[in-house]
């Protein structure tokens, strides 16, 4: 069984990291949307809820599982079976940084593979920082991520649904 892990702090996950995790599942058996547990980066959701929200996002493809870990990837892939670490890129300026990350992983443990996905070129501009930031701002975040995330981080943010849902059911 094929199996890759997609690592990232998802706060919150996007329809970005939705279309890698959907093309993902295409070419592995099993795909472990991985949630980092990096509390220097002051998430706005909790470990739980971000593993949570992933998990409601990823509920209708039926090879994919959310999970969390804290320490080395490589390590985590090792414990999980995986083969290859799956890493979105958005654009040029994320491939140095994916790069050199890829570079270290493969001198920790050269059995694991690194893949670069990129996402539909429709979300090429979307972070979870610039969502939460529209989000903040009371702007209309609903076509970035998957409803369950527009719910849970316009509640958060303090957010009427009602206006922004604009015919979307949330």
């Amino acid at each position: 069984m094929r199996t890759a892990i997609y690592p990232g702090s998802f706060d919150p996950l996007t329809n970005g990291h939705l279309d890698v995790i959907q093309r993902a599942a295409k070419l592995f058996d099993r795909v472990i949307v991985a949630v980092a547990e990096n509390e220097d980066k002051s998430p706005l959701f909790s470990l739980e809820e971000r593993k949570q929200l992933v998990r409601e996002s990823v509920a209708h493809i039926p090879i994919v599982e959310s999970d969390s870990f804290d320490g080395l990837l490589v390590n985590y892939v090792d414990r999980r079976g995986g083969h290859a670490i799956l890493r979105g890129l958005r654009a040029v300026s994320d491939f140095e940084f994916e790069f050199q990350l890829a570079l270290m992983n493969r001198k920790l443990n050269e059995r694991v593979e690194t893949i670069f996905m990129m996402p539909r070129d429709t979300y090429t501009f979307l972070s979870s920082r610039i969502v939460k930031e529209i989000a903040r701002l009371g702007g209309d975040i609903t076509s970035f991520v998957p409803a369950n995330v527009a719910r849970a981080l316009m509640e958060r943010v303090g957010t009427s649904t009602k206006k922004l849902s604009k015919g979307v059911d949330l």
